[in-house]
């Protein structure tokens, strides 16, 4: 049997009736959940330097947990030295329990270690309940060694819900945990 984290037992027993009372739902289905986290690394020296790319799927697969996949260029670009079909990224789509891991991960160890950290931006939601944050460097993760790290990258984290609009996003992604500026 798969046990479940805690922030999967916590949406089950505080956010859902949480979101309810606020919210006014008349049924359990219509309160908004987390559906998937997408995390995507952009390579762009990946053009001159083949290995970059391999380093990237190394490290996001060790700070997910899951195996990351190549992201191909779709144009042809001659002031990028960019062709048609090459690897320029990397990303990774987590759902289920692998997804609360990460999560779990994130609020609770990575972001604590950033440096002068005030919170997350507010306004990073996309008007459809989707929120993008972005982490500039990819050493607050304990799972990378500082010593093997080529460059510092950043990466773009997209957390997808079903919520109808930005506000019931908001609620549930503070009700999970993640600290939004004041």
């Amino acid at each position: 049997m798969i046990s479940k984290s805690k922030l999967e037992k916590l949406y089950r027993k505080e956010v859902i009736p949480s979101l309810i009372k606020n919210f006014g739902y008349k049924s359990i289905m219509e309160v908004p959940k987390l559906k998937k986290i997408v995390i995507h690394q952009g390579i762009g020296e990946s053009v001159s330097d083949k290995k970059l790319i391999d380093f990237s799927i190394k490290e996001i697969t060790d700070i997910t947990g899951q195996k990351a996949i190549f992201c191909y260029s779709k144009h042809d670009e001659s002031g990028f030295k960019l062709r048609k079909g090459m690897p320029i990224g990397v990303k990774v789509t987590l759902r289920r329990i692998k997804m609360y891991e990460f999560l779990e991960r994130l609020i609770f160890i990575s972001l604590p270690r950033v440096r002068d950290f005030n919170g997350v931006k507010n306004n990073s939601f996309d008007g459809y309940g989707n929120y993008n944050m972005g982490i500039t460097e990819q050493i607050i993760y304990p799972e990378i060694n500082i010593d093997k790290i080529k460059k510092n990258k950043g990466m773009n984290i997209t957390f997808v819900t079903s919520a109808k609009n930005d506000i019931e996003a908001r609620k549930l992604l503070s009700l999970f945990g993640i600290p939004f500026k004041k």
